[in-house]
C-alpha cells in the first residue's frame, strides 16, 4: 500500500477529512467525514483502478480489460484505462440507471448492458474476457484494487491517529478489508466497522457465517448492490473487523439528507451508509472519535430529488433513523 501511495501521488491529491458541528451533536460523537466523493470519478475506487493499471505490463494493457459493475468500479477502471491507454469493456446489469452507463462511456469504456443483476453481468464479462483474450478484473478479488484503496486509510490515520473507530460501507468489501490491513499497522486500537444495506446482506452474512454466501439483492443503493461475498476481502475482514452492521435503505436516505443539509455534501447512498450506521447506534459511538467514509458522490436523479423529502434539515431537526 505504501508503493500504491507513492504511485498515486502523481495522479490524485489526498482527499479532505472534516468534522461538522451538527453531525457531531446528532451522533453524540466527534465525526470525521472522509470525502472520497471529491475524487475525479466521484468515488474512492479510482485509487484501485489507477494502481491496477500502473502495475500491468504494456502487453497486458494492449490486450484490454473487461469487468462488471453497477457504477463506481466501472468509472474507476474506465478512468484508469484512459490514463494508461488501454481499452476497457464494462458489463452492467440492465437495471442500472442510464446516467451510470453514460458516465462510463464518457470515460471511454465500452458498456455492455446484460442481465438483471451483478451475477448475470459477471457471467457475461467472463465470457467476453475468455473470447477476446482480455484480462478479467473482479471488483472484489483483485489484490491491486485493494492495495490502491488502502491509500485512503493511510491518509485517514495520518490525519487522525487517535481515532476510536472507522466505519466503512461494503459492496464487494475491498474498502473495509483495506481499512483492516492499514489499521492493524498504524492504529491497532482503532475499531474497523463495516456496514451494508439490510436489503442486500451478502457480505455481512458471508462475514458472519465464515464462508462466502449468496443473498437476495433488493437494495436501491447501487453501490451496495452485491448478491455474494468476495473471497479476498472476506478473508481479511474475518480477522480484522470489530463489527459488521446492517442499516436499512430508509436510514441511508436519511443520512444522505443530513450530509446534504449539514455537511454540504452530495453523497450517493453507499457514501452515506457509514454515517447511517453511526447515527443508528449512538450508544456504541458516544463520546468517541469516529471516521465515516463518504465513498462516493454519484447520486442518482432520484437520490437528488429525494433530498427535499422529509424533515426540513435546514431547521436543525434530525429525520427518524429507526428502520
Amino acid at each position: 500500500m505504501l508503493a500504491a501511495r507513492d504511485l498515486l501521488a502523481g495522479h490524485l491529491p489526498a482527499t479532505p477529512m472534516w468534522s461538522y458541528p451538527v453531525l457531531d451533536a446528532m451522533a453524540g460523537a466527534t465525526v470525521y467525514v472522509k470525502h472520497e466523493n471529491v475524487q475525479p470519478v466521484g468515488a474512492f475506487k479510482v485509487r484501485g483502478g489507477l494502481t491496477l493499471l500502473a502495475g500491468l505490463t504494456p502487453e497486458q494493457r494492449a490486450r484490454g480489460l473487461v469487468t462488471y459493475s453497477t457504477g463506481n468500479h466501472a468509472q474507476s477502471l474506465a478512468y484508469a484505462c484512459a490514463a494508461f491507454g488501454a481499452s476497457c469493456t464494462v458489463v452492467m446489469p440492465r437495471t442500472v440507471p442510464e446516467a451510470k452507463a453514460r458516465a462510463a462511456r464518457a470515460l471511454g469504456a465500452e458498456v455492455v448492458l446484460h442481465g438483471a443483476d451483478m451475477g448475470a453481468a459477471q457471467e457475461r464479462a467472463e465470457q467476453l474476457a475468455a473470447g477476446g483474450g482480455r484480462q478479467l478484473v473482479s471488483p472484489g478479488d483483485t489484490p491491486a484494487l485493494l492495495a490502491g484503496v488502502g491509500t485512503l486509510y493511510l491518509e485517514v490515520f495520518a490525519a487522525r491517529p487517535d481515532l476510536d473507530a472507522v466505519v466503512v460501507p461494503v459492496g464487494s468489501g475491498t474498502g473495509a478489508a483495506a481499512a483492516c490491513l492499514v489499521a492493524e499497522q498504524l492504529a491497532p486500537n482503532c475499531r474497523v466497522i463495516a456496514v451494508q444495506s439490510s436489503a442486500a446482506p451478502a457480505a455481512h452474512d458471508s462475514w458472519r457465517d465464515g464462508a462466502c454466501v449468496r443473498r437476495p439483492d433488493r437494495t436501491t443503493v447501487e453501490g451496495l448492490a452485491t448478491g455474494r461475498g468476495f473471497t479476498l476481502p472476506q478473508a481479511v475482514m474475518r480477522s480484522g473487523l470489530a463489527g459488521f452492521h446492517l442499516v436499512s435503505d430508509p436510514q441511508i436516505a436519511a443520512a444522505q439528507r443530513l450530509l446534504a443539509g449539514h455537511a454540504h455534501t452530495l453523497a450517493e447512498g453507499a457514501g452515506a451508509a457509514a454515517l447511517a450506521a453511526v447515527l443508528a447506534r449512538p450508544q456504541e459511538f458516544a463520546g468517541q472519535r469516529v471516521a465515516v467514509v463518504c465513498t462516493g458522490g454519484n447520486a442518482s436523479a432520484g437520490d437528488i430529488a429525494a433530498l427535499g423529502d422529509g424533515t426540513a434539515l435546514g431547521e436543525g431537526a434530525a429525520p427518524a433513523l429507526s428502520p
